[in-house]
Protein backbone atom coordinates (compact mmCIF):
# COMPACT_ATOMS: atom_id res chain seq x y z
CA UNK A 1 0.00 0.00 0.00
CA UNK A 2 1.50 3.38 -0.79
CA UNK A 3 1.83 6.20 1.77
CA UNK A 4 -0.46 9.30 1.05
CA UNK A 5 1.30 12.13 1.33
CA UNK A 6 0.75 15.32 2.98
CA UNK A 7 -1.80 17.59 1.68
CA UNK A 8 -1.58 21.08 2.11
CA UNK A 9 -1.93 24.93 0.80
CA UNK A 10 -0.50 28.44 0.68
CA UNK A 11 -4.44 30.02 1.11
CA UNK A 12 -6.09 33.24 1.99
CA UNK A 13 -9.17 35.35 0.49
CA UNK A 14 -7.06 38.15 -0.64
CA UNK A 15 -5.43 38.25 -3.47
CA UNK A 16 -1.66 39.71 -4.11
CA UNK A 17 -0.28 38.37 -0.76
CA UNK A 18 1.81 35.95 -2.29
CA UNK A 19 0.05 32.24 -2.29
CA UNK A 20 0.90 30.97 -5.71
CA UNK A 21 4.38 32.10 -5.73
CA UNK A 22 5.09 30.84 -2.68
CA UNK A 23 3.29 27.20 -3.51
CA UNK A 24 5.59 27.33 -6.71
CA UNK A 25 8.90 28.26 -4.38
CA UNK A 26 7.90 25.68 -1.90
CA UNK A 27 7.18 23.21 -4.63
CA UNK A 28 10.25 23.72 -6.55
CA UNK A 29 12.85 23.65 -3.58
CA UNK A 30 11.57 20.82 -2.25
CA UNK A 31 11.15 18.26 -5.66
CA UNK A 32 14.89 19.89 -7.01
CA UNK A 33 16.54 20.94 -4.17
CA UNK A 34 15.60 18.24 -1.34
CA UNK A 35 14.78 15.51 -3.31
CA UNK A 36 11.25 14.89 -2.09
CA UNK A 37 8.58 13.78 -4.77
CA UNK A 38 5.63 16.70 -5.00
CA UNK A 39 2.48 17.55 -6.98
CA UNK A 40 0.54 20.44 -7.70
CA UNK A 41 -2.83 21.01 -8.32
CA UNK A 42 -3.56 24.38 -9.54
CA UNK A 43 -7.71 24.96 -8.85
CA UNK A 44 -7.15 28.62 -9.39
CA UNK A 45 -10.00 28.32 -12.12
CA UNK A 46 -10.26 29.62 -14.57
CA UNK A 47 -6.83 31.18 -15.14
CA UNK A 48 -4.32 28.22 -14.04
CA UNK A 49 -1.68 30.96 -13.16
CA UNK A 50 0.64 27.97 -11.97
CA UNK A 51 -0.31 25.44 -15.21
CA UNK A 52 0.61 28.50 -17.12
CA UNK A 53 3.47 29.08 -15.53
CA UNK A 54 4.81 25.78 -16.06
CA UNK A 55 3.62 25.84 -19.97
CA UNK A 56 5.67 29.00 -20.72
CA UNK A 57 8.72 27.80 -18.38
CA UNK A 58 8.56 24.79 -21.05
CA UNK A 59 8.83 26.72 -23.68
CA UNK A 60 11.71 28.49 -22.48
CA UNK A 61 13.46 25.02 -22.07
CA UNK A 62 12.37 23.68 -25.66
CA UNK A 63 13.47 27.12 -27.71
CA UNK A 64 16.38 29.10 -25.44
CA UNK A 65 20.12 26.49 -25.49
CA UNK A 66 20.30 28.47 -22.61
CA UNK A 67 17.65 26.88 -20.63
CA UNK A 68 17.65 23.58 -22.09
CA UNK A 69 21.72 23.13 -20.80
CA UNK A 70 20.57 23.99 -17.23
CA UNK A 71 17.40 21.55 -17.57
CA UNK A 72 19.75 18.66 -19.37
CA UNK A 73 21.84 19.56 -16.43
CA UNK A 74 19.38 19.41 -13.63
CA UNK A 75 17.19 16.55 -14.46
CA UNK A 76 19.91 13.90 -15.77
CA UNK A 77 21.52 14.52 -11.80
CA UNK A 78 17.99 14.33 -10.09
CA UNK A 79 17.17 11.41 -12.16
CA UNK A 80 13.43 12.28 -12.15
CA UNK A 81 11.12 14.45 -14.39
CA UNK A 82 9.79 17.82 -13.21
CA UNK A 83 6.67 17.78 -10.51
CA UNK A 84 3.27 17.37 -12.53
CA UNK A 85 1.08 20.22 -12.43
CA UNK A 86 -2.90 18.69 -12.78
CA UNK A 87 -5.65 21.41 -13.08
CA UNK A 88 -8.78 21.01 -11.61
CA UNK A 89 -11.80 22.85 -10.47
CA UNK A 90 -11.97 23.39 -6.72
CA UNK A 91 -14.36 21.18 -5.98
CA UNK A 92 -13.18 18.81 -7.94
CA UNK A 93 -9.08 18.60 -6.44
CA UNK A 94 -9.59 16.06 -4.03
CA UNK A 95 -11.05 13.67 -6.46
CA UNK A 96 -8.81 14.97 -8.80
CA UNK A 97 -5.56 14.14 -6.93
CA UNK A 98 -6.68 10.76 -5.77
CA UNK A 99 -6.83 9.44 -9.37
CA UNK A 100 -3.65 10.23 -10.32
CA UNK A 101 -2.14 9.11 -7.28
CA UNK A 102 -3.49 5.59 -7.28
CA UNK A 103 -2.83 5.86 -11.41
CA UNK A 104 0.50 6.32 -11.05
CA UNK A 105 3.36 4.01 -10.28
CA UNK A 106 5.97 5.95 -7.82
CA UNK A 107 4.64 7.82 -4.20
CA UNK A 108 4.59 11.35 -3.75
CA UNK A 109 5.53 13.48 0.14
CA UNK A 110 3.36 16.54 -0.70
CA UNK A 111 0.35 17.79 -2.69
CA UNK A 112 0.12 21.44 -2.81
CA UNK A 113 -3.33 22.82 -3.65
CA UNK A 114 -3.70 26.32 -4.92
CA UNK A 115 -7.01 27.32 -4.94
CA UNK A 116 -9.39 30.19 -5.47
CA UNK A 117 -8.99 33.60 -3.19
CA UNK A 118 -12.26 33.40 -1.69
CA UNK A 119 -14.22 30.77 0.66
CA UNK A 120 -17.18 31.38 -1.01
CA UNK A 121 -15.98 29.90 -4.18
CA UNK A 122 -17.84 26.69 -5.29
CA UNK A 123 -15.97 23.87 -3.54
CA UNK A 124 -13.21 25.88 -2.10
CA UNK A 125 -14.20 25.28 2.23
CA UNK A 126 -14.54 21.20 0.95
CA UNK A 127 -11.08 21.31 -0.82
CA UNK A 128 -9.67 23.33 2.73
CA UNK A 129 -11.21 20.54 5.06
CA UNK A 130 -9.12 18.06 3.07
CA UNK A 131 -5.70 19.06 3.52
CA UNK A 132 -3.82 18.40 6.72
CA UNK A 133 -2.15 22.23 6.62
CA UNK A 134 -3.07 25.59 5.82
CA UNK A 135 -0.80 28.38 5.82
CA UNK A 136 -1.50 31.81 5.79
CA UNK A 137 0.56 34.68 4.09
CA UNK A 138 -0.65 37.90 5.84
CA UNK A 139 0.59 41.51 4.93
CA UNK A 140 0.50 44.47 7.40
CA UNK A 141 -2.28 46.49 5.66
CA UNK A 142 -5.22 47.36 7.44
CA UNK A 143 -7.95 45.85 4.41
CA UNK A 144 -5.77 43.02 3.74
CA UNK A 145 -5.38 41.83 7.77
CA UNK A 146 -9.08 42.34 8.11
CA UNK A 147 -9.74 39.92 5.68
CA UNK A 148 -6.63 37.33 6.23
CA UNK A 149 -7.61 37.35 9.80
CA UNK A 150 -11.17 36.85 9.03
CA UNK A 151 -10.79 34.18 6.54
CA UNK A 152 -8.06 32.51 8.85
CA UNK A 153 -10.48 32.53 12.33
CA UNK A 154 -12.83 30.70 9.96
CA UNK A 155 -11.06 27.95 9.14
CA UNK A 156 -9.55 27.84 12.30
CA UNK A 157 -13.14 27.49 14.01
CA UNK A 158 -15.21 25.49 10.74
CA UNK A 159 -12.58 23.57 9.91
CA UNK A 160 -9.76 23.06 12.22
CA UNK A 161 -11.38 22.54 15.47
CA UNK A 162 -13.64 20.24 14.04
CA UNK A 163 -12.56 16.88 14.82
CA UNK A 164 -14.08 15.33 12.23
CA UNK A 165 -12.12 17.84 9.39
CA UNK A 166 -8.85 15.57 8.22
CA UNK A 167 -7.11 19.79 8.36
CA UNK A 168 -4.80 19.60 11.63
CA UNK A 169 -3.53 23.39 11.75
CA UNK A 170 -3.64 26.77 10.34
CA UNK A 171 -0.65 28.70 10.23
CA UNK A 172 -0.01 32.71 9.83
CA UNK A 173 3.21 34.08 8.64
CA UNK A 174 3.94 37.89 7.86
CA UNK A 175 4.94 38.79 4.26
CA UNK A 176 6.18 41.91 2.05
CA UNK A 177 7.32 43.09 5.15
CA UNK A 178 9.13 46.79 4.86
CA UNK A 179 11.99 47.20 7.07
CA UNK A 180 11.25 50.89 7.45
CA UNK A 181 7.91 50.57 8.99
CA UNK A 182 7.40 50.75 12.81
CA UNK A 183 7.53 47.16 14.94
CA UNK A 184 4.94 48.84 17.19
CA UNK A 185 2.66 48.27 14.01
CA UNK A 186 2.80 44.69 14.22
CA UNK A 187 3.59 44.07 17.26
CA UNK A 188 -0.42 45.79 17.42
CA UNK A 189 -1.16 42.76 14.98
CA UNK A 190 0.44 40.43 16.74
CA UNK A 191 -1.36 40.87 19.78
CA UNK A 192 -4.70 40.71 17.29
CA UNK A 193 -4.02 37.15 16.13
CA UNK A 194 -3.00 35.88 19.86
CA UNK A 195 -6.43 37.08 20.84
CA UNK A 196 -8.49 35.70 18.17
CA UNK A 197 -6.07 32.11 18.78
CA UNK A 198 -4.62 31.99 15.42
CA UNK A 199 -0.45 30.67 16.01
CA UNK A 200 2.02 33.04 13.67
CA UNK A 201 4.95 31.55 12.59
CA UNK A 202 8.65 32.95 13.77
CA UNK A 203 9.64 33.21 9.12
CA UNK A 204 9.18 36.81 7.93
CA UNK A 205 9.30 37.23 4.46
CA UNK A 206 10.18 40.45 3.34
CA UNK A 207 9.55 42.77 0.75
CA UNK A 208 11.86 42.19 -1.88
CA UNK A 209 11.12 42.22 -6.20
CA UNK A 210 12.88 39.08 -6.77
CA UNK A 211 9.89 37.20 -6.34
CA UNK A 212 8.66 38.51 -9.78
CA UNK A 213 11.91 36.76 -11.60
CA UNK A 214 10.50 34.63 -13.72
CA UNK A 215 12.65 32.54 -16.50
CA UNK A 216 12.76 34.67 -19.27
CA UNK A 217 14.62 35.57 -22.52
CA UNK A 218 17.37 37.52 -20.96
CA UNK A 219 18.68 34.89 -19.88
CA UNK A 220 18.80 35.83 -15.86
CA UNK A 221 18.78 33.02 -13.21
CA UNK A 222 14.91 32.27 -11.85
CA UNK A 223 13.64 33.16 -8.86
CA UNK A 224 10.45 31.39 -9.07
CA UNK A 225 10.35 28.60 -11.69
CA UNK A 226 8.48 25.32 -11.97
CA UNK A 227 11.22 23.63 -13.66
CA UNK A 228 14.03 25.13 -11.25
CA UNK A 229 14.48 25.79 -7.44
CA UNK A 230 15.00 29.41 -6.76
CA UNK A 231 18.83 30.18 -7.67
CA UNK A 232 21.25 29.92 -4.30
CA UNK A 233 22.15 33.43 -4.72
CA UNK A 234 18.47 35.07 -5.00
CA UNK A 235 17.52 33.01 -1.97
CA UNK A 236 20.19 34.98 0.11
CA UNK A 237 18.28 37.48 2.08
CA UNK A 238 14.73 36.42 1.08
CA UNK A 239 13.74 34.12 3.69
CA UNK A 240 12.14 32.06 1.91
CA UNK A 241 14.64 28.82 2.15
CA UNK A 242 14.15 29.47 6.45
CA UNK A 243 10.36 29.53 5.62
CA UNK A 244 10.09 26.58 4.23
CA UNK A 245 12.18 24.92 6.92
CA UNK A 246 10.02 25.84 9.57
CA UNK A 247 6.73 24.52 7.23
CA UNK A 248 8.87 21.16 7.18
CA UNK A 249 9.34 21.23 10.96
CA UNK A 250 5.62 21.77 11.53
CA UNK A 251 4.12 19.02 8.90
CA UNK A 252 6.52 16.86 10.21
CA UNK A 253 7.65 16.12 6.19
CA UNK A 254 11.28 14.32 7.79
CA UNK A 255 8.81 10.92 7.87
CA UNK A 256 8.27 11.19 4.21
CA UNK A 257 12.10 12.15 3.44
CA UNK A 258 14.01 10.17 0.90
Amino acid sequence: MKNEPIYMAFSTQKGGVGKSAFTVLMASYLHYTKGYNVVVVDCDYPQFSIHAMRDRDRKLVETDDFYKRMAINQFSGLGKRAYPVLCSKPEDAIEVTKDMLDACEGEYDIVFFDLPGTVNSLGVIESLSSLDYIFTPIIADRVVMESSLRFASRINEVIVMNKSKRTKEIHLFWNQVDGREKTDLYRIYEEGIATLGLQLMKSVIPDTKRFRKEMSCDHKLPFRSTLFPADKRLLKGSNVAELIEEICSIIKLDGHGR
